[in-house]
């Protein structure tokens, strides 16, 4: 004798199993592709993160988006864009604004998502001509900004690219660029925008806006002579790091110092004299006193860290790795990322988080 299950029983069971399954967190084993490996991550809070990474498939390195709410325990997996692994070992940089919207550059090619990853869009830069590469990119105040540096005969340029939220082209800023020999350019967004161009080590151009529109000419973080990486504001106060040509005072080294202003535009100073190992990678504060410098050299990773607005500094020899860190952030209460590596070096590469402003890191699992 067959027994039937009635048809709104069925129906229910039905129903019930399919919520289950969009309920249950999703973990490292089911989302994450077997040999995957961190590019590079992007958070929007301190719980919130997201991953960009390659795992191998078919003879080369297809992309894989994970993100994250509870720090990294649980991972889910995204809609990725289908931008490959560069061979010349560019930075593949991610940079979420929200759950919705997002960037993901390799330098020369831009794409966007403002859907969550269901689907992604090029982003044009208008005028920019190869060899070029674009090394930041930041959504703020409804517009987009965009660092791109050009490269020439012994001359080059980097200018600011801006446009409005969701465009699919990027035009230069009139009045925001500089040329030379070697020229370069940071900004930074959180509590207004902040941008500083400069070339040769000579002096740099700062500005600064509240709204992304209007730009107010400052004076620069850093004496002439020394290049500014940015940190957002932090308790109403601006942090820079102020660093010398790489390779000074010795190979392998760079003269650093940290600086602040009181406010949005206002003059910095500070003599916080940071230790000089490695070349500069990146630079985060997670507080005015709170402030990490990543660095490498001689083949190894070095994060630099003070607690106390520069006048001491510890450092932590994070990995032998000695390829890059990348992305290193402080999305807040204390919580840092990082990503130490590159996904197709024989080293391999990871994600370090820290929950105590910089002071002691752990390397987050993926499986």
């Amino acid at each position: 004798m067959i027994m039937r299950t009635p048809r709104r029983g069925a129906l229910l069971v039905s129903v019930l199993a399919l919520l289950a399954a969009f309920a249950s967190p999703a973990t490292a084993g089911t989302a994450v592709p077997a040999g995957f490996r961190p590019a590079s991550t992007s958070w929007t809070g301190p719980d919130t993160g997201y991953v960009l990474g390659y795992s191998p498939c078919g003879g080369s390195w297809c992309p894989a988006l994970l993100g994250t709410t509870d720090g990294g325990q649980h991972w889910r997996r995204l809609g990725a864009p289908s931008l490959p692994l560069p061979d010349n070992h560019n930075h593949v940089a991610l940079t979420v604004v929200s759950d919705r919207v997002a960037y993901v550059s390799d330098g020369v090619h831009l794409r966007a998502t403002r859907d969550g990853g269901a689907s992604w869009h090029p982003v044009n830069l208008i005028g920019a001509r190869e060899p070029f590469y674009l090394s930041k990119i930041a959504e703020t105040g409804g517009r987009v900004f965009a660092m791109l540096t050009t490269y020439g005969e012994g001359r080059g340029s980097t200018r600011l690219y801006s446009g409005p939220a969701g465009s699919p082209v990027l035009l230069p800023v009139p009045g925001f660029a500089v040329t030379g020999g070697l020229t370069y350019g940071d900004l930074a967004v959180g509590g207004g925008l902040q941008v500083a161009l400069g070339a040769d080590y000579g002096t740099e151009n700062y500005w600064t806006s509240r709204d992304g529109v209007r730009f107010t000419p400052a004076a620069p973080p850093c004496p002439g002579g020394e290049v500014a990486s940015l940190a957002g504001v932090r308790d109403r106060q601006v942090v820079a790091l102020c660093s010398s040509s790489p390779g000074t005072p010795q190979p392998g080294s760079t003269e650093r110092q940290l600086r602040h202003a009181p406010q949005l535009g206002g003059t910095f100073s500070g003599t916080g004299a940071a230790p000089f190992t490695g070349i500069n990678q990146g630079f985060a504060a997670a507080s005015p006193a709170s402030a990490t410098v990543a660095a490498v050299g001689g083949g190894v990773g070095f994060l630099h860290h003070t607690a106390d607005g520069g006048r001491t500094w510890t450092t932590l020899a994070l990995s032998d790795r000695g390829l890059a860190l990348t992305d290193l952030d402080f999305p807040g209460r204390g919580t840092g990322v990082v990503v130490d590596g590159q996904p197709d070096a024989a080293g391999g590469s990871a994600v370090y988080r820290t929950t105590d402003g910089g002071h002691t890191w752990r390397e987050l699992p993926f499986g």
